[in-house]
């Protein structure tokens, strides 16, 4: 089995969640998790690994989006060949609903010691039987609520998993939501013993899924991994990217085309269009709304004490971010062994793409950050049409619109160049120009090769990875 990477934090969670259904003083022991997260981000991964430590009597069940049947035979054979102490209850047993075949778990499983039931890829389940919610919500409140039993409901369709949780519906309440993220920039840094700088690169490629970084060389730099990975159309960095596209794009083809134009730098509406030439602009924002429902995209607006209308769009996933433009569109260079032209054209690009991209990161980073001034509550960035100012990071009381701005900031990503005098009368221009601000307004400087001016913060690599910690 490949190494298991991070998640210390959600393990402790798990643990605690299992801890509860021990202690004697419930009448109702059971408790459940809807665990939801983006595809390839580790959510099977992590409930094994869960499992494969708790040393507990435990059955997983994968849905694969067959039949009804189809799904209710393969839950037999799963649970029939779980070390639940009373799996024999499905002996010759062919339920025919999930009534019956949660009913005869609840059977298997152990009425005084803590047991696990693993339901992975529920939206299948449901999709395909839209009862099954309310069985769930029946036997639950019935069987297994009255069990020390942790059931985990792990799901990759972000939406429809909120969905289960909303007031209307019937497993409201029933379970805790437990949102399984990307691994951190800390996370990558640390398991593959790489530097602060390197650890972002590393995250900005991988998206922090741990399938590209369990086979990241450890210690091993960004240009070594690509050109492994480049020379391989089956390594994870190829794969992922398709499969993700697979599985959560929507159907249509024109969602797919407006993702392929957003992930090849065109952020705002009419370059999208015009980049999507032949799509109906209604068509087009069908496409925009059904990627913002997926949680594949989001939108970006100028943040500053002036209301804007203005609008970015990015992808959301970074592996992504970065897969589209690299990789995407040069598939069949890699098929015919030709990694060694897509990793030249990722050199040619990559300062000015990177550039762009750690941008989002930066900001979220800043948003874990303590000791920024008060009473900073929200962090965004800022810009007008002609980009006459565009402003990196913009701290702010409240969002989308400020009462007070609170700090500014510009990130100079480069490995060669600190940030420096020119790059500081260029910040304060465009503080001059920030709707909110003035000469009292704190400045900040974030980059990757030091800084040379005084009257200013500067913020680190070593900085920015800490607040992951």
């Amino acid at each position: 089995m490949e190494p298991f990477i991070g998640r210390r934090r959600e393990l402790t969670v798990l643990r605690r969640a299992l801890e509860k259904t021990a202690r004697q003083r419930f009448d109702r022991p059971g408790r459940a998790l809807l665990i939801r997260g983006r595809r390839r981000v580790g959510k099977s991964r992590l409930a094994e690994e869960f499992i494969r430590q708790a040393q507990l009597p435990h059955v997983y069940y994968t849905a694969t989006g067959q039949t009804l049947g189809e799904e209710l035979r393969t839950f037999v054979e799963e649970a029939r060949a779980s070390n639940l102490p009373a799996a024999s209850v499905f002996d010759d047993k062919q339920p025919g609903s999930w009534h019956d075949a949660l009913s005869l778990l609840a059977r298997a499983l152990p009425e005084d010691s803590p047991s696990i039931v693993v339901i992975d890829e529920l939206p299948y389940l449901i999709k395909a039987d839209p009862t099954l919610e309310g069985v769930l919500q029946k036997l639950f409140d019935k069987e297994f609520s009255r069990r020390p039993v942790l059931l985990l409901l792990i799901g990759s369709d972000l939406s429809m998993m909120e969905a289960i949780n909303t007031y209307s519906r019937p497993f409201y309440q029933r379970a805790a939501d437990f949102v399984v993220h990307p691994l951190t920039p800390y996370d990558i840094g640390e398991a593959l013993d790489l530097p602060p700088a390197e650890a972002f690169d590393a995250h900005l490629v991988s998206g922090g899924l741990p399938m590209i970084c369990e086979e990241w060389p450890k210690g091993g730099s960004l240009w070594t991994y690509l050109e492994q990975a480049l020379e391989d159309p089956l390594s994870a960095l190829i794969v992922s990217g398709e499969r993700a596209l697979a599985a959560e794009c929507p159907p249509e083809a024109h969602a797919h085309q407006v993702l392929n134009a957003i992930g090849s730098g065109q952020r705002t509406h009419s370059n999208i269009a015009t980049a999507t030439q032949g799509i109906p602009r209604a068509t087009m924002n069908r496409a925009l709304q059904l990627l913002l429902e997926k949680r594949m995209i989001a939108v970006d607006r100028p943040l500053s004490t002036r209301p804007s209308r203005d609008s970015r769009y990015r992808v959301i996933d970074s592996h992504l971010r970065f897969w589209i433009p690299f990789i995407g569109s040069r598939l069949t260079d890699i098929e015919r062994g030709r990694g060694d032209r897509v990793l030249e054209r990722i050199r040619l690009s990559w300062t000015s793409w990177r550039g762009m991209a750690i941008e989002p990161l930066i900001q979220e980073s800043f948003r874990r950050m303590d000791g920024l001034p008060e009473p900073t509550g929200a962090i965004g960035g800022y810009w007008t049409r002609s980009n006459d100012p565009e402003i990196d990071i913009v701290g702010a009381d409240r969002e989308p619109i400020a009462k007070q701005i609170t700090m500014l900031g510009s990130i100079k990503w480069l490995e060669n160049r600190p940030f420096d005098q020119h790059d500081m009368k260029e910040l304060i221009v465009h503080q001059s120009k920030m709707p909110g601000a003035d000469t009292s307004t704190p400045l900040y400087a974030v980059s990757r090769s030091g800084c040379d001016v005084a009257g200013i913060t500067h913020i680190t690599p070593e900085k920015l990875l800490d607040v992951w910690r």
